[in-house]
């Protein structure tokens, strides 16, 4: 027999080869990583799908806007019925100033008998937010006249806007909602206290929540400054943290300040610095986070926030997960309404950090909001 036959008898007729032995071994080394491959992008695939987000919401427990330890909702717990104002309240932190002590608290700020307005004037080359629009004019010019023996005259005008949500303006508490269930589904979409966009519709105006359920404002308020105590210029996306507050309470001589229901929060970022060129205003501002606004909501028990920022909230935020999301915890949750596009620099420049503010919400029936100038009075 040739010895390479009977090397070939000798191996046995069961056992493989040495060639395919080894053969045989790389194949399952490369199953294996194959199947290693396959898990670990499945892994990570699953992984991300569980991150916080606009279609897995309920994987967003533990975030800073999120309340309760329950995601019930977008916002983590239900927000409804407020435990301050019950069942079907409209007013929310408005509600305040139907109290004799908050209101006296305001005017006991009065001692000097200066008032100043804060507001910015509105018109059309104004930053506007997204396609938002301004547009008046005056019919005629005159309207009409000349009548009588006194040959009377007159003027009117025609005004064009969301009349709520333009220049100085003010969130009432119909603007700011979230989707809780499905998406389109307005028995899902809600409001402060509960209230669904199936509720609420109308194209007339909303039938809650509109700015005539508000009452007037007349609030003890508290500028912070925190442009004054920042090292640099706040830039879009900037946070205001605790410590810049607790920084601008000492730098104002106010680092006893005790905070008190219905306190108007004014805060000034320095942002207002922008408000003549609409590009540079509108992309981004800095503004408060989740930290400033559980003080807010939670130790202040504020009546309303304001700020020279068209949000009030810092854009972009530091999570991109959060849009807008102190909007949707003082508003919507709290119930706290807010006033944006402030013009605090007046404030700031004469020195004054406690004052009387005076705001009454125009009564337009089922309107998401207000214009109109607040008013300071120390």
């Amino acid at each position: 027999m040739p010895e390479c036959a009977a090397a070939d008898a000798g191996s046995g007729v069961d056992g493989p080869r040495p060639e395919r032995a080894n053969l045989e071994r790389e194949r399952q080394v490369k199953k294996l990583v194959a199947l290693t491959a396959v898990l670990a992008v499945t892994g990570w695939a699953a992984s991300a799908t569980a991150e916080c987000g606009a279609d897995s919401w309920g994987e967003c427990a533990g975030k800073p806007w999120v309340d309760g330890d329950v995601m019930d909702t977008p916002l983590g717990s239900k927000w409804w019925p407020h435990p301050l104002w019950g069942e079907g309240d409209e007013a929310g932190s408005t509600n305040w100033y139907t109290q004799a002590d908050v209101v006296m608290r305001a005017l006991a700020q009065i001692k000097q008998g200066n008032a100043m307005k804060i507001g910015h004037d509105y018109v059309s080359g104004m930053p506007l937010f997204g396609e938002r629009k301004f547009s008046l004019r005056i019919p005629g010019t005159p309207t009409g006249g000349a009548f009588g023996a006194n040959q009377i005259m007159w003027n009117d005008e025609f005004l064009s806007t969301e009349i709520g949500q333009v220049g100085t303006q003010f969130d009432g508490l119909g603007h700011i909602g979230v989707q809780v269930g499905a998406v389109g589904d307005k028995t899902e979409m809600r409001w402060y206290n509960g209230f669904t966009a199936q509720q609420m519709g109308n194209p007339y105006g909303l039938n809650h929540l509109g700015s005539e359920k508000l009452h007037p404002i007349i609030a003890r308020g508290i500028l912070l400054d925190i442009a004054a105590v920042r090292d640099t210029p706040m830039e879009k996306g900037d946070v205001v943290t605790m410590a810049d507050v607790n920084a601008a309470l000492a730098a104002q001589g106010m680092a006893d300040y005790e905070p008190m229901p219905g306190d108007a929060i004014l805060i000034r970022t320095g942002w207002e610095r922008h408000w003549e060129n609409p590009p540079a205003f509108n992309d981004g501002c800095p503004g408060i986070g989740m930290e400033v606004a559980r003080w807010i909501a939670e130790t202040v028990q504020a009546g309303v926030t304001g700020f020279d920022t068209w949000p009030g909230d810092a854009v972009p935020n530091p999570d991109p997960a959060c849009a807008f999301c102190v909007h949707t915890y003082l508003q919507t949750r709290h119930g706290i309404v807010n006033q944006e596009n402030l013009k605090l620099s007046v404030l700031a420049d004469a020195g004054v950090y406690q004052f009387a503010y005076f705001y009454s919400p125009v009564p337009v029936k089922g309107a998401t909001g207000s214009i109109g100038s607040p008013v300071a009075i120390w």
